[in-house]
């Protein structure tokens, strides 16, 4: 009787699984951290993948529920955030109230609030490193977005999956998105585009033939003495599920340039496998 109620327990559970990953959107996307509001990031992929293709998202600003139970089930995995949160809060706020940096109004706080040390911690635990490698070598996809290189900096299984790690980025400057691979199937009918944005610099793991996109100050401008052109765009296929990584996103209007939507896109396109 024991062995019969444990057999029925586990087809109720095995049910129950595959009803929540019924209910569940085709992409899970975690997104937002202090310098990047989950609010432009959610505005800005609801109207390039979501409405742009049709493929249902989850937004979750969480990254505790980044986890193999959350992914099960998914069929892409966005992620668009760095590696860093602030548990002891901000040393300025800056970052979420421009006008302090005026002074004008001064920031009051009666009783005042008491100082903290202000440092930054890494959020990537190692079983959700190991969640995220498992998710695309079992079979999913992951578009990695812009400072997600970030996260690469503190988790070998996570880095493995993404392909590289950050290594920095200047100031706001506009730059050239340069398509190195025309005929990459993500790359296919896209232009060179110019935005203003973070070009983001990274140390990169994998065989340069996939990458076909490039960043490229065409002033010349340094940064740190990596010099003028990055990595911009790169994919590959890893064990069965596919990566994609794209350095643009820093703001709305980045998001939304027209060929970078084309870019987006094409990435979505050949990570679920639609016609290539």
């Amino acid at each position: 009787m024991t062995t019969r109620r444990n057999a029925l327990a586990a087809l109720a559970a095995a049910f129950a699984s595959r009803a929540a990953a019924a209910q569940k959107a085709t992409a899970y996307a975690l997104i937002g951290d202090r310098y990047h509001n989950s609010d432009y990031i959610r505005t800005g992929l609801t109207r390039t993948i979501q409405d742009g293709l049709g493929v249902t998202i989850d937004f979750n600003d969480n990254y505790k529920a980044l986890t193999s139970e959350t992914l099960d089930g998914y069929k892409l995995l966005i992620i668009l955030r760095d590696g860093m949160i602030w548990p002891d809060g901000y040393p300025d706020e800056n970052t979420n109230a421009a006008w302090v940096a005026t002074g004008k109004p001064p920031l009051v706080s009666e009783p005042p609030v008491p100082k903290t040390a202000a440092k930054p911690a890494f959020w990537i635990k190692p079983d959700q490193g190991k969640a995220v490698r498992a998710f695309v070598e079992n079979g999913g996809s992951a578009l990695f977005l812009h400072n997600v290189t970030h996260v690469g900096l503190t988790d070998p299984d996570f880095r493995h999956t993404l392909g590289a790690a950050y290594a920095g980025h200047p100031p706001i400057r506009t730059f050239k998105v340069k398509i190195t691979n025309p005929n990459h199937p993500i790359a296919k009918g896209v232009n060179d585009f110019i935005v203003t944005d973070e070009q983001h610099y990274m140390i990169y793991d994998k065989d340069r033939k996939h990458i076909f996109a490039e960043s490229v100050n065409e002033q010349g401008l340094d940064y740190n003495k990596q010099g003028a052109t990055a990595p911009a765009g790169w994919a590959y296929d890893l064990g069965k599920g596919r990566v994609c990584y794209l350095s643009p996103g820093h703001l709305l209007n980045v998001i939304w340039n027209p060929e970078y939507v084309k870019l987006q896109q094409n990435a979505v396109r050949w990570l679920m496998r639609k016609g290539s």
